[in-house]
């Protein structure tokens, strides 16, 4: 038991420093988690022995896991409905415009120049095709553009984009099953029904210091989720689609929102993005850096290759297009848990796992680091003061034109 609460500490040590860092070099926290999380399991596991940060003990596979879910859920919640069906031919092209390009560039590139068979060939255009909600939603949230078309417009795109990626590991590696449809008659029966249920269950039992909204929704996010890896989807797909299908109610109850984030930042994104990086191993790349080479310009060179004349196609020029394309072209999320699907299924071998964690990692940290320092759009971050004018962590932000 003792263990258990020193290797807390350590993780929250690390989380605290990724904070530090990140105000000191003026970049994302999600981003300084994920840098910190690879640096701390090299030089702990260098110093100490690999064990020490326990990464795959349940219990922290457990919050990493209710973190993604949890900020997933608040990614679906902010966006506006009336936007998205304002931009739902913009939010659907530059989605499947992120999403085909890498698709067939990094198989292709797989296969042919670094000669893998066809089936993780494909696996690793389904990892590499995504972008990641968790952090797009994270830095949106902490610099402000959650508040903005512009911010929404993209988590839109990142929805469909997903989308696209869990079709495609279903359709080609996981066969549609009985269990697939059972999934999917809830999940519409939920949709159809939570906006009613919830908005009558919240005014009528809601407002009380017991956070009965809060139990009700983790209670929905754990249940679907539950119901989604039985069937075998992942639990973040059902966890989007609550938040989006609740955004009109629970996405305008701000104090709720403000309150979920609290937990979400201030206890469990730390584990996700932590252990995220920490699976990273710096030896199998120093091996073999011409895999992680590849596979990293083929997915952000097929990425932008779509989405640039796609987003430029729907009016953002400058630095307003190239900040979209570049957190397009994120990932994490479906992108690590498409890998872990693949080695678990014998689909590729652990090598070849290991590139392609670190090439997921690698375009979670690279085009975010490139987009936040060289094309942020700052003209288009509200002006007026805000109330919710916050980091991701509920602190103050400094000014943001320094």
């Amino acid at each position: 038991m003792d263990q258990m609460w020193f290797v807390a500490a350590l993780w929250l040590a690390l989380a605290l420093l990724a904070v530090l860092a990140a105000n000191w070099l003026r970049i994302s926290t999600a981003l300084s988690e994920i840098v910190v999380g690879t640096v701390a399991q090299l030089v702990i596991g260098a110093l100490v022995g690999r064990g020490v940060l326990n990464a795959k003990a349940e219990w922290i596979t457990f919050l990493a896991g209710t973190g993604a879910i949890v900020l997933t859920f608040l990614a679906g919640a902010e966006l506006d409905p009336a936007v998205f069906r304002a931009k739902w031919k913009e939010s659907t092209a530059v989605g499947l415009a992120g999403f085909f390009g890498p698709f067939f560039g990094a198989a292709l590139m797989a296969h042919y120049v670094l000669h893998w068979g066809w089936r993780p060939s494909w696996l690793a255009g389904v990892a590499l095709s995504t972008t990641s909600v968790a952090v797009v939603y994270a830095v949106m949230l902490e610099l402000g553009f959650n508040q903005t078309v512009y911010g929404k417009a993209i988590l839109a795109a990142c929805f469909i984009n997903d989308l696209g990626t869990v079709i495609a590991l279903g359709l080609i590696f996981s066969p549609f099953t009985i269990k697939t449809f059972i999934f999917l008659g809830t999940c519409l029966v939920f949709f159809l029904a939570l906006p009613f249920v919830t908005q009558w269950f919240f005014a009528r039992y809601g407002g009380r210091v017991s956070e009965l909204e809060t139990k009700y929704l983790l209670f929905l996010l754990f249940g679907l989720g539950g119901l989604a890896v039985w069937s075998g989807s992942e639990a973040v797909l059902p966890a989007y689609l609550i938040g989006m299908v609740l955004a009109g109610t629970v996405g305008k109850d701000h104090f709720l929102i403000r309150r979920l984030r609290t937990l979400t930042f201030g206890l469990l994104t730390p584990f996700y993005f932590i252990r995220a990086g920490s699976f990273v191993s710096v030896p199998a790349l120093v091996a073999a850096p011409l895999a992680f080479v590849t596979l990293f310009f083929a997915k952000m060179v097929s990425k932008l290759a779509g989405l640039l004349p796609t987003v430029r196609a729907f009016g953002y020029r400058g630095h307003d297009g190239i900040y979209y394309s570049l957190m397009m072209s994120t990932g994490l999320t479906f992108g690590t848990i498409s890998a872990l699907f693949g080695l678990n299924h014998g689909i590729i071998d652990q090598n070849q796992y290991s590139h392609l964690v670190a090439t997921v990692i690698g375009s979670a940290v690279i085009p975010t680091a490139i987009a936040n320092a060289r094309f942020m759009p700052r003209h288009l971050l509200p002006e007026q003061e805000r109330e919710l004018k916050e980091s991701a962590f509920g602190e103050p932000v400094g000014d943001l034109d320094v």
